[in-house]
């Protein structure tokens, strides 16, 4: 009988905590997200619903399988004053399997980034979220975040989302952009990170993708249950510098999505255009590139790097399409239907101590300015 009750009481316990792991938080009444957060334990799996505008700084610190659930039109804003030197709106540390889902977080000019997720977090999931204001998104610290369905309308700062310190993201579904201001942002911002794209489309950045130290950056059809499939670099408002800059061994790698890049670089040329791979860094694009009406170079190969071409297609450019200087390398291989290259100003171009090899695999190139152009991929082996 003694060990049906003890066996009881624990249920009864069991219960009470399920109950109390499910939290609404209605701000527009005076309740706190951050004082709810805090009273909840850690190590248990718990829901917490938020209504109204909580203007506050909020640190989820060391969660296990939190769900943070916004009612349409939650928002989380940022405080005027910032006592206690708060780097993000919304902080993320050290927490795993963590979930936020509908929430607008603002931000202003004066704090570093509207969200962070830091401390080696992991299994974390920003959805239906959207940020305004400064950066936006920023992964650090080795950690792992999936954006599903995340606007991003930066103002001020640089970067919409960035990776840094051995991060791993994954962009599905999104959209980045900015305002009309004499800013200058960059849509995606890696350094040392890795970061996986798909139906994401990046609007009138400066430099829409900026990968470094030793970054990369993949474009793949990786999740099925996205609605899109390809990666769109638009530039209606012809502020545009480069569509993606690839430097400092770094890596930009297109695969089974399309990477569209529209109406990038500038009128005047030099290493504007839609992809500068420089630095030793490389470019694996396959038959996933799409360049079009590029008011720079289309791609543009440059100190020490390389890129590979097989489909691709760069049409319609101001300056040069393919252009490989100062001791770099382009390979085109062979592909169904051929690699387009055409209808640019110049559509071949390398200096004397840069080569392009596989041109028997270009069509459409009828303006060339090359020495060192090979048919195949190699010169003559022994």
């Amino acid at each position: 009988m003694a060990r049906f009750a003890f066996s009881a009481t624990l249920l009864s316990v069991a219960i009470w905590a399920t109950a109390a792991s499910a939290v609404t938080v209605d701000c527009d009444a005076g309740q706190s997200l951050s004082k709810s957060l805090a009273t909840l334990n850690k190590l248990t799996p718990a829901t917490v619903t938020v209504k109204g505008t909580c203007t506050e700084y909020v640190l989820i610190d060391g969660f296990n399988n939190l769900t943070l659930n916004a009612v349409q039109g939650a928002t989380l804003q940022q405080p005027s004053t910032n006592p206690q030197g708060n780097q993000y709106v919304l902080s993320i540390r050290a927490s795993r399997s963590l979930t936020v889902s509908g929430l607008a977080v603002h931000s202003l000019p004066s704090i570093f980034s509207a969200i962070g997720v830091g401390g080696g977090s992991n299994d974390i999931l920003l959805q239906s979220v959207s940020t305004d204001g400064s950066w936006g998104v920023v992964v650090y610290e080795g950690s792992q975040v999936w954006l599903k369905k995340v606007t991003v309308n930066i103002t001020s700062g640089y970067g919409a989302v960035s990776a840094f310190d051995n991060s791993d993201v994954h962009i599905v579904d999104s959209l980045l952009e900015r305002p009309t201001d004499s800013n200058f942002y960059a849509g995606l911002f890696v350094g040392s990170g890795n970061v996986n794209m798909q139906g994401t489309t990046i609007r009138d950045m400066q430099q829409s993708i900026n990968i470094s130290g030793s970054g990369s950056v993949g474009v793949g059809n990786f999740d099925p249950t996205a609605a899109g499939i390809d990666v769109f670099i638009e530039n209606p408002s012809g502020t545009n510098y480069n569509g993606a800059i690839v430097t400092d061994s770094s890596s930009l790698n297109i695969s089974s999505a399309k990477l569209h890049i529209s109406n990038a670089g500038q009128s005047y040329g030099y290493d504007t255009g839609a992809v500068l791979v420089t630095n030793g860094s490389t470019l694996n694009a396959g038959a996933s590139l799409i360049v079009t009406s590029s008011q720079g170079q289309g791609v543009i190969v440059s100190n020490g790097s390389h890129a590979e071409l097989a489909g691709s297609s760069i049409t319609g450019g101001v300056h040069g399409g393919l252009v490989v200087v100062n001791l770099s390398t382009a390979g085109v291989d062979s592909s169904t239907p051929l690699t387009v290259i055409g209808a640019n100003g110049t559509d071949l171009f390398c200096d004397s101590k840069s080569q392009i090899a596989g041109v028997i695999n270009i069509s459409n190139a009828k303006v060339v300015q090359c020495n060192n152009l090979l048919t195949g991929n190699y010169v003559s082996l022994p």
